[in-house]
Parts: C-alpha cells; structure tokens; sequence
C-alpha cells in the first residue's frame, strides 16, 4: 500500500478567498484608475521617442577628450563625500545618543528622534536646492546637503544599536560609580563600534552616489560637470561622465563590501 504524503504549501498572504480577491480586484482598480486619470500627454510622449533617439545617437561614441574636466568633477566630488561623511558621522553619534531610549532622558529623546526625523523628511535633491539658495552654487552647499543626509541615516541606525546593547555592562558602572561619560565610553562605546564603522564606510559610497545627484542642481561635484555638458548639448561628454560615474561607484561598492565583510 502506499501511504498519502502531506505536501506542505505556502499559506495565502490573506487567508480568507472572498478578502484576498476584493484586495487583488480593488488594487488593480486602483491601478487602472490612476493609469486613467494621470495627466498624460501622450503625444508628447511620442515626441519624446524621436528626442531620446537624437540624445542617444549623439552620445555614441563617448567622448573623453576633456579628461582633466572630468577629473576634476570627480576630486570633487570625492571631496564633498569624504567631509560630508566625517561631519555627519561626528554630529550623528551625539545625535544617535540622544535619540536612544535606554541612556537619554525623554526630553532628550524626543529632541533626538525630532531631528532625526527632520533630516530624513527631505529628499537630498530638496535639501541640496535649498542650500544652494542659502549659501550659492558651489560644492559647500554640497557638502551641507549630505551632512544632512548623513545624519538622517547614521543617528537613526546608530540609535537602534545603542538600544539593542548589553545593558548588564552599563548597570556595572553605574553600580560602582562611574560617571556618565566614563560609562559611555567603557560600556557603550565597545559594543556600537563594530556597527559605527559599518556605517561610516557604508554611509562614503552612499554619499559618493549622492554627490553626483546633488551636483546637478548646482551643488558641485561630477553632477555639475554633467548638468553643464547636457546643457551644452555635448551629449558624448556626458555619456562619458556617466561611464565614470557608473564606474567608480561599482569600484567604491566592491571595496567597501569587502571591508564591512571583513569587519562583520
């Protein structure tokens, strides 16, 4: 005789039929009314196809006969990532220290989450436009923009490891008397260090990324160099930027894969 096997399945997402398939109809109802109600115009739309052909067959083959401008966008923008990372990291460990429940005061720690908040509210782009207002074109609006940037991600994470501690090592300090700096420094520090460097290489080639978004509204960099190339029409120059940004940004990536893995 040959015995019945159970066969296991992966239960539905929503187990009741009649309330799954109302959710797949509504969603796709949703769908067809957004798709429906955009203002799409799509002649334009059509138009754009013969734009896109034009830009593209004017960019093959790239161009890199102005090296030294390209170069230099680069430094820059190699620049503007490496401080805007080390002033985002310095200011997000105090920041982080506050927004942590188990070691700051309320107060304290709605103070921390308010600016954490704050800083992730804002897509890069609109922070950029914003300080490029505030303090001119230039790459100092762009190391400004990513220091925000920076802030929004290192305290955040920074913060959730703070909580996630060992706290026994904490009470041991407090419990011979040690000052509050004293403990935050021998009991703290030793356990969110491995995840502080982490997210300090981590949060280099974020900012590296970055910098070529925030450069094309003006904030310096490899995205400046871009911008004007698009606006100059030199379309092979900028395919050729793009392929050095494309580039390094798979460079920076692997190299700092290979560190966090190291430390991990």
């Amino acid at each position: 005789m040959s015995e019945a096997r159970d066969t296991w399945r992966k239960p539905p997402f929503i187990a009741n039929p009649v309330i799954r398939w109302a959710v797949y109809l509504g969603a796709l109802a949703y769908f067809l009314w957004v798709g429906a109600t955009l203002p799409i115009d799509w002649g334009r739309v059509a138009d754009g196809l013969g734009r896109a052909g034009r830009i593209f067959g004017g960019a093959f083959p790239p161009s890199f006969e102005r090296s030294g401008l390209l170069i230099d966008g680069f430094l820059e923008s190699l620049k503007i990532a490496i401080l805007a990372t080390t002033g985002g990291v310095l200011l997000s460990i105090p920041i982080a220290f506050m927004a942590a429940r188990n070691v700051a005061p309320l107060p304290i720690y709605y103070l921390g989450r308010f600016v954490i908040i704050v800083a992730r509210s804002f897509h890069p782009v609109i922070v950029a436009i914003i300080f490029v207002k505030a303090v001119g074109f230039g790459p100092f609006a762009g190391v400004l923009t990513l220091v925000v940037y920076s802030i929004g991600f290192v305290a955040k994470m920074l913060a959730e490891r703070i909580e996630e501690i060992d706290f026994g090592q904490v009470e041991a300090m407090r419990a011979a008397g040690a000052p509050f700096f004293s403990t935050m420094f021998y009991a703290i520090f030793p356990q969110i260090m491995p995840r502080q460097i982490g997210l300090t290489i981590y949060q280099l080639d974020s900012n590296l990324r970055a910098s070529a978004v925030v450069g094309i509204v003006g904030a310096g960099g490899i995205g400046a160099t871009l911008a004007n190339a698009f606006g100059r029409y030199d379309y092979d120059f900028a395919l050729a930027i793009t392929i050095v940004i494309v580039g390094v940004i798979l460079i920076s990536e692997g190299i700092s894969g290979q560190i966090r893995k190291r430390i991990g």
